[in-house]
């Protein structure tokens, strides 16, 4: 698919930093869909105090890594983005309705962005879908 608008050339700089940011949120999104799937205690005890049952859990788990895998193909990466976003709306809405501190909060949005930023600055589809102009 070209895109019908001109966009500017990605630089080398903004690239190796979005693949660095888009990296880190792999990582911590496989470590986090890797523990619910194992069922590790820390993981059982934070989705009981949210509210979810512990029956959840691997399922959940399994749906991220799901989104992480389509985020992490090229031609996917938008999808993946756009269910990573879905993912840690539903992680922002839970802590909210359990009362859960700022932090647990503010991580959640953090990572959406995060998810967002590391693409926009290595893909440059999006740079013709959503430009940003100075």
């Amino acid at each position: 698919m070209e895109p019908t608008a001109k966009s500017a050339p990605i630089s080398k700089a903004a690239l190796w930093i979005g693949r660095v940011i888009s990296g880190l949120v792999v990582l911590f999104m496989i470590f986090d869909g890797v523990t619910k799937v194992m069922k590790v205690q820390q993981v059982i005890d934070a989705t009981i105090r949210i509210g979810f049952p512990v029956s959840t859990i691997v399922g959940i788990g399994i749906t991220l890594l799901i989104c992480v895998a389509l985020y992490v193909i090229p031609p996917t990466s938008v999808l993946g983005a756009i269910l990573l976003t879905a993912y840690f709306g539903g992680a922002t809405a839970a802590n909210i309705r359990a009362g859960s501190p700022l932090f647990n909060t503010a991580f959640s949005v953090s990572f959406g962005i995060l998810t967002w930023l590391g693409l926009y600055l290595r893909e440059r589809r999006l740079r013709v879908l959503v430009p940003l102009r100075s």
